[in-house]
C-alpha cells in the first residue's frame, strides 16, 4: 500500500482492531462493521467562487494539471469501485466539478459502466443552467447545489462574487431537466445569514427543492474555524421552528448524513446535517477519491492512499482493488472533531471533495 502521512497528529480514540485479519470479503468493509458503497469523486480543486468559510479571497494555489487524474484514469477507478468493490453510488464533487473540461462526456462514460452507478453531482451551479439538458441526456441522475443565501447582497458577501442569479437559474434548469430531487446545501454562519433560515426553507418549498442545512465543519483553507461561531443543528431547528412546525420524518435514515424533518406535517421535508454536534460516523458508507488520485477513508483523514502511482505503473485492477480495500479496513471509528486536541486536515475541502 502506498500510504501518504499528511503530518497531522491524532488524539487516540477508537482505532481499528490491531492486527485483525481482514475477512475474505470483496466489499469495502472496515473493522467496525461498516461497508462503503458511496464514492465521492473530486474532479478538480479549482473553484470559481471564494466562499469565506472555504478559502481566502485570493484563492489557492491549484494542483498542476499533470497531477490530476485523466478521464481514462477516473473511469478505470470508478469501474473498479462499482465492479469488484461493490460501490452503488457515485457523487462528483470539486472544487467546482463544472470546471472540468468535457464533463458531460465523462458523465456518459461513468453511466456506461457495468453495473451503472447512481450518479449525482455537487456544484455551485454557475454555468449549469445552459448545460442541464446535456447532463440529463448523458445520464446524470440528480444534483446538489450549494446556496447559502437568496439575498443578492448576502450571497456576494459570502461568496465574494455577484452570481446569485446564475445559481437560481441552475436550480430551475435542473428541475426542468428532471434531475430530481434537486437538493440545496446550505451553511448558516453566525451574524451573516442565520436570519435567512426560514426564507431559504420557504424558497425551497415554493420551488419543489429539498433543502439541507449543514453544520459548518473545520475544513477551511485558512484553518479559521471556530466552534463558538458555528450554528449548531439544534439552533437551526430552533430558527426554523419560529415559522414552521417540524416533526421527525418516519423514513429510515440508514447511512444518510441528514436528519430529516417533516415540515408542517409533510410531505415536504427539510434536512439538517449535524456533522459536528451529532456525528453520524457509525453509519458512514463513504469512501473518497481526490482529484489527484488519493483514497481517503474519511473526510478528516490525516492519511491517504495514493492510487495514481499504481494507475501509472503496471498495477492490475485487482491489485488496485486490494489496496483500496486495505485503506478502508483501517478506517477509524469517527472523525474525532469532538476529541481534545483534534487536528484539522491539511487539505481543505476544495482539495478533498465534499
Amino acid at each position: 500500500m502506498t500510504a501518504v502521512d499528511l503530518g497531522t497528529p491524532r488524539v487516540p480514540g477508537a482505532r481499528p482492531t490491531s492486527g485483525a485479519p481482514r475477512p475474505d470479503d470483496p466489499a469495502l468493509i472496515d473493522t467496525f462493521g461498516r461497508v462503503a458503497t458511496d464514492l465521492r469523486v473530486s474532479l478538480t480543486d479549482k473553484c470559481n467562487l471564494r466562499c469565506t468559510y472555504c478559502m481566502p479571497a485570493e484563492g489557492l494555489e491549484w494542483m498542476p494539471g499533470g497531477q490530476l487524474l485523466t478521464d481514462d484514469e477516473l473511469v478505470r477507478l470508478m469501474g473498479i469501485a462499482v465492479g469488484p468493490l461493490g460501490v452503488t453510488d457515485i457523487r462528483l464533487t470539486g472544487g467546482e466539478p463544472l470546471l472540468r473540461p468535457r464533463l458531460e462526456h465523462l458523465v456518459a462514460r461513468i453511466k456506461d459502466l457495468d453495473p451503472a452507478p447512481r450518479l449525482s453531482m455537487t456544484t455551485n451551479g454557475i454555468g449549469f443552467a445552459k448545460r442541464a439538458a446535456a447532463f440529463a441526456e448523458a445520464g446524470l441522475d440528480r444534483i446538489n447545489v450549494s446556496l447559502d443565501s437568496v439575498d443578492a447582497e448576502t450571497f456576494e458577501r459570502i461568496t465574494r462574487r455577484d452570481r446569485l442569479k446564475h445559481v437560481l437559474d441552475a436550480l430551475a434548469a435542473a428541475r426542468d431537466a428532471g434531475l430530481e430531487p434537486v437538493k440545496i446545501n446550505t451553511v448558516l454562519m453566525r451574524g451573516i445569514n442565520e436570519h435567512e433560515a426560514t426564507s431559504l426553507l420557504r424558497f425551497a418549498l415554493d420551488n419543489g427543492y429539498h433543502l439541507r442545512f449543514i453544520e459548518q465543519m473545520p475544513l477551511d483553507a485558512q484553518h479559521g474555524w471556530n466552534r463558538k461561531e458555528m450554528i449548531t443543528a439544534d439552533e437551526i431547528l430552533e430558527l426554523l421552528g419560529a415559522e414552521f412546525t417540524l416533526t421527525p420524518s418516519p423514513a429510515e435514515r440508514g447511512g444518510a448524513p441528514a436528519e430529516r424533518w417533516l415540515v408542517d406535517g409533510g410531505p415536504a421535508e427539510v434536512g439538517v446535517i449535524p456533522s459536528v454536534s451529532r456525528p453520524f460516523c457509525a453509519a458512514c458508507e463513504r469512501t473518497r477519491l481526490t482529484a489527484d488520485g488519493a483514497i481517503r477513508s474519511c473526510l478528516f483523514s490525516t492519511e491517504e492512499t495514493d492510487l495514481r502511482a499504481l494507475l501509472r505503473g503496471e498495477a492490475s485492477d485487482e491489485q488496485i482493488a486490494d489496496v483500496w480495500r486495505a485503506t478502508m479496513w483501517g478506517k477509524l471509528a469517527g472523525h474525532e472533531i469532538n476529541e481534545a486536541g483534534f487536528a484539522q486536515p491539511i487539505r481543505p475541502m476544495s482539495a478533498i471533495g465534499g
